[in-house]
């Protein structure tokens, strides 16, 4: 029988024996792989990443994705099994903050262009206001007001698959930005609806550009 989102509840997979039985065992190398601390490949890549993405979960359990950019190497490491991420101007939605003060679980995935490999830390996450660790962050003069602070549980690197069946770098992958509307327009029609005027729409879309470039940091 088909429920109404298309799919057969009967083949719901319910528990993780059933889960594992799908499957061939894990290979030995992907057991090993995992380490408790930074070795020096996991800290080269680190240092040529320019961008992260952390998932934190709120205290109802409602899971959340965030992704983080600066220059490359911008996460500081601050020893083998500790690690530090600036927090940069945002909308405020605080999400990722939040959920870490309620529960400190993080999971990181770091990504390098062109690279297809993923490095991939698992942690606790505290928030820091500590001014020193702060300014040795500034970018452009401007200080974050907080860092996320990472105690190391695992790390490890991932394989290429899925950067490799997605074609992420290939540049005949690219898609013209020009198909979909500007993010403004969107977030408009998803709220309190965008003008029909184009110029008022491009003249908010300016708007947001402006923005963008006195806010960064």
């Amino acid at each position: 029988m088909t429920n109404e989102t298309g799919f057969r509840p009967e083949y719901l997979v319910t528990s993780e024996e059933e889960l594992r039985s799908l499957f061939p065992p894990t290979h030995e190398v992907a057991l090993k792989k995992c380490q408790d601390r930074l070795d020096r490949h996991a800290r080269d890549f680190m240092a040529r990443s320019p961008f992260l993405c952390i998932g934190t979960q709120s205290p109802d359990g409602s899971a959340d994705v965030s992704p983080r950019g600066d220059p490359r190497g911008f996460v500081h490491v601050l020893d083998d099994r500790t690690l530090a991420i600036p927090d940069r101007p945002g909308n405020n939605r605080l999400d990722t903050q939040s959920n870490i003060i309620a529960n400190p679980s993080v999971g990181l995935l770091f990504m390098v262009p062109g690279f297809d490999e993923t490095l991939r830390i698992n942690g606790k996450a505290r928030i820091t206001r500590d001014p020193d660790l702060l300014a040795s962050m500034a970018m452009k003069g401007r200080a974050p007001t907080i860092a996320i602070v990472v105690a190391i549980e695992e790390v490890f690197l991932h394989c290429a698959k899925a950067f490799r069946r997605s074609g992420l770098w290939d540049p005949d992958q690219r898609q013209n930005r020009d198909e979909m509307p500007s993010l403004s327009k969107m977030i408009l029609d998803q709220t309190t609806g965008a003008p029909r005027d184009a110029d008022e729409m491009n003249r908010i879309d300016a708007a947001l550009e402006e923005e963008y470039a006195k806010s960064m940091y």
